[in-house]
């Protein structure tokens, strides 16, 4: 009786510990359950939190295990956590709203580990298999031309921006590039926007330029590399009543969008389609962990302007 009850014990705990090395038995096979780390240092933000949760669904009802790390804005736990992915053997890594210059060392290890890296709404590296996003430089010409057609090609501006992400990099520098042909528009300065909390940040920075820049028409317009931001800039210019100053911003965030609708300052954004982008990154991770060819690089998103 002893004997038998051990060998069923022993019989149960066998089957505890396949489950939870995640390994299924169906007809005497045995399949291993692929799995999948998402690394962002930015959970913290709308569209970031957004794009990790549809890839998370999408790849769980394709069947992987899915693991998120948040390295809540601390770019040395942002690497550490694709070092502990590589380590910890998944099969296959996406870091998202990041730049991968931030990882390169860690990127290289999951090359030579073959452990396929993935981005979304990220930079695109060597050792990466592709990074679905919007074309960042464009969306930045998109903006930046609109708002200086609406200011009528005079007057001047602030930038709230934030050079640690490639995509709002690439739009700052397509502003640059478009301003040096418009003569009439002036820089006034540039700011750079705390993650997180980058809406109270922003608004905390129009305040200030509101007391250096009381008169009205000495600042023209605000220009924001995403909408965050501009959420922050159109409410400290509501509470000014300085409704003169036009304010734009890239995303498509639903606050935003409302704001443009209810006529605040906020007049345009430039909507991005983050869903598109998760279920293109999800898409990919199935193809290559099942043998399948994708198309290597950066894979841009249509993005569409919403205005007033």
């Amino acid at each position: 009786m002893s004997t038998r009850f051990s060998k069923v014990k022993a019989a149960f705990l066998a089957s505890v510990l396949a489950m939870t090395a995640g390994v299924l038995y169906a007809g005497g096979a045995k399949e291993q359950v692929k799995k999948v780390s998402i690394c962002t240092p930015y959970l913290s933000s709308v569209t970031t939190k957004q794009m990790t949760e549809l890839m998370e669904s999408a790849l769980t009802a394709k069947g992987y295990q899915v693991v998120i790390n948040n390295s809540a804005n601390d770019n040395s736990k942002f690497a550490s956590d694709i070092e502990t992915s590589v380590v910890s053997r998944y099969d296959a890594i996406v870091i998202v709203s990041a730049d991968p210059q931030l990882c390169e060392a860690q990127l290289k290890e999951a090359a030579e580990a073959k452990i396929p890296v993935f981005g979304c709404d990220a930079g695109y590296a060597d050792t990466m298999e592709m990074n679905a996003t919007s074309d960042n430089y464009e969306m930045g010409k998109l903006i930046a031309g609109y708002l200086f057609d609406k200011m009528g090609g005079k007057g001047t501006f602030v930038h709230l921006t934030y050079r640690a992400h490639p995509g709002v990099v690439k739009r700052t520098y397509a502003m640059e590039d478009l301003l040096k042909a418009r003569t009439g528009i002036t820089l006034l300065s540039e700011h750079h926007v705390d993650v997180p909390n980058q809406i109270n940040n922003a608004k905390e920075i129009v305040e200030n330029l509101l007391t250096a820049y009381p008169q009205k028409d000495s600042i023209n317009a605000v220009l924001c590399a995403w909408d965050e931001p501009a959420i922050g800039a159109a409410q400290a210019l509501q509470e000014a009543g300085r409704s003169e100053v036009l304010v734009v911003g890239v995303d498509g965030n639903e606050q935003a969008v409302q704001l443009i609708k209810s006529g605040s300052n906020l007049i345009a954004t430039v909507a991005q389609n983050f869903e598109g982008m998760a279920k293109r990154v999800a898409e990919d991770v199935d193809n290559v962990l099942n043998g399948r060819s994708i198309t290597k690089g950066d894979v841009y998103i249509p993005a569409v302007l919403i205005e007033k």
